[in-house]
């Protein structure tokens, strides 16, 4: 995780200080990151990229960050970049859930079919069918569970999960030791668990 800017941490004093001009700043300050943290967790969506674009989804869950703003004022680079990806999670719940709810354009979209492989490796064609959509329904479904999780766990699961740190690097973010992240961990994956009908996360 990069480190933060010292223009980072100003705009979060200003924030904190009840500067409404910060939202905005800090914001529009850290666009290239939050852009590439949308895009990373976009990828997780690749039916959702079809119908929505890195930018677009960015933009929408900014509008959403700056209402939050109003509200929460985070007090460090960790908590404001935890608070962005909160909301980018929900934009793109909410979209899966527009395009691919029951009335939505994407889940009654018609196709000829779609390429896969086998599983001998070789391409193949199928029909479109609304497996897939599901998927993508129960894709949103698990996020929503990690929405719910404790406050600990959910910080210690998004940095291992979305963010890809190792254990020993999320310990260094969080301030703990290894031995506390590794129980986080297993603690969220195991309510996960729970949340999804034993679907349990890798």
């Amino acid at each position: 995780m990069p480190e933060p800017s010292e223009q980072t941490i100003e705009l979060l004093n200003r924030l904190q200080a009840g500067d409404p001009a910060a939202h905005s700043a800090i914001i529009d300050h850290s666009c290239d990151r939050l852009r590439k943290l949308t895009r990373k967790m976009l990828g997780g969506f690749s039916r959702l990229r079809r119908w929505e674009e890195t930018d677009d989804v960015l933009q929408q869950a900014m509008i959403r960050l700056h209402r939050s703003l109003s509200d929460v004022k985070p007090a460090s680079p960790r908590q404001f970049y935890g608070l962005a990806a909160t909301q980018i999670r929900r934009t793109l719940i909410d979209l899966v859930r527009h395009h691919f709810g029951p009335e939505g354009s994407a889940a009654n979209h018609h196709t000829d079919g779609i390429e896969t492989r086998d599983q001998g490796g070789s391409h193949s064609q199928q029909s479109n069918s609304l497996d897939e959509p599901c998927g993508l329904i129960e894709w949103a479904e698990f996020h929503e569970a990690v929405e719910k999780l404790p406050e600990e766990d959910k910080e210690t699961f998004n940095l291992l999960w979305y963010d890809g740190l190792i254990q020993i690097e999320a310990a260094e973010v969080l301030g703990v030791t290894e031995r506390t992240v590794r129980r986080r961990w297993y603690s969220a994956r195991l309510a996960l668990q729970e949340a999804l009908d034993g679907q349990k996360p890798e």
